[in-house]
């Protein structure tokens, strides 16, 4: 009888060896990762995704913009973010690290002056100047008004760290909607729009990817 156990005992001994080295193998030294989970590489060119890497704040959040109804529409949410840190904390950047994440609905957030007057972008996305004055020809997000010199603008959020992105599949989209409007190419339109960002705007891949990377580096995630 004693004969007839010893092999079964070994064998169960051996299965479990073998599955204790499946779990613990990843963790040993020496061990080569799974695919699965190597970092990913480098990207490629014309692509600059580095200025993640500098997201080293203890504290990180990327901001996701959707819609725009008012100003500063979703900028005030960002300003209250960092208000309350230095608040209740007494820390700002870059112990506190920001990124605001526009795709096509934001995109007047991230164009300067000429771009606005040009394609009236205040009239397409309904925007006002916030005195009521319909047809803004200015990016009304830019900067503050002077009789309101504390209300949130990019300017303003940039000085305390704030990185700003923008999609650039919903920027080739928003390209071919204005090249129909304006009779020019879509190519001539989407260079205008690139070279028409504000100093400082982050030009990525897609607002998706961005949203991903910006949390794989640390940062919570907030839509406004």
């Amino acid at each position: 009888m004693l004969e007839t156990r010893a092999p079964r005992r070994t064998f169960l001994a051996t299965l479990a060896a073998a599955a204790g080295a499946t779990v613990l193998g990843p963790l040993l030294p020496g061990k080569r990762l799974h695919a699965a989970v190597v970092p990913t590489g480098l990207p490629t060119a014309p692509w600059d995704l580095a200025w993640l890497d500098q997201l080293k704040g203890k504290h990180r959040q990327v901001f996701e913009v959707g819609k725009l109804e008012d100003v500063p529409g979703p900028l005030h949410v960002v300003a209250n973010y960092l208000d309350v840190w230095r608040e209740v904390y007494q820390l700002e950047y870059p112990e506190v690290n920001t990124v605001v994440s526009i795709a096509g609905s934001g995109f007047p957030i991230n164009v300067n002056d000429a771009m606005w007057a040009k394609y009236k972008l205040a009239d397409r996305w309904r925007l006002s100047d916030g005195a009521g004055k319909e047809g803004a020809a200015h990016n009304v997000f830019l900067h503050a008004p002077a009789g309101d010199p504390k209300r949130a603008s990019v300017t303003a959020l940039q000085s305390r760290g704030t990185v700003f992105t923008q999609c650039d599949k919903a920027l080739k989209a928003i390209a071919r909607e204005l090249a129909l409007a304006s009779h020019e190419t879509v190519d001539k339109v989407y260079e205008e729009l690139v070279a028409g960002l504000n100093p400082g705007v982050r030009l990525v891949p897609a607002n998706t990817m961005l949203v991903g990377l910006a949390q794989e580096h640390g940062c919570a995630y907030e839509f406004v």
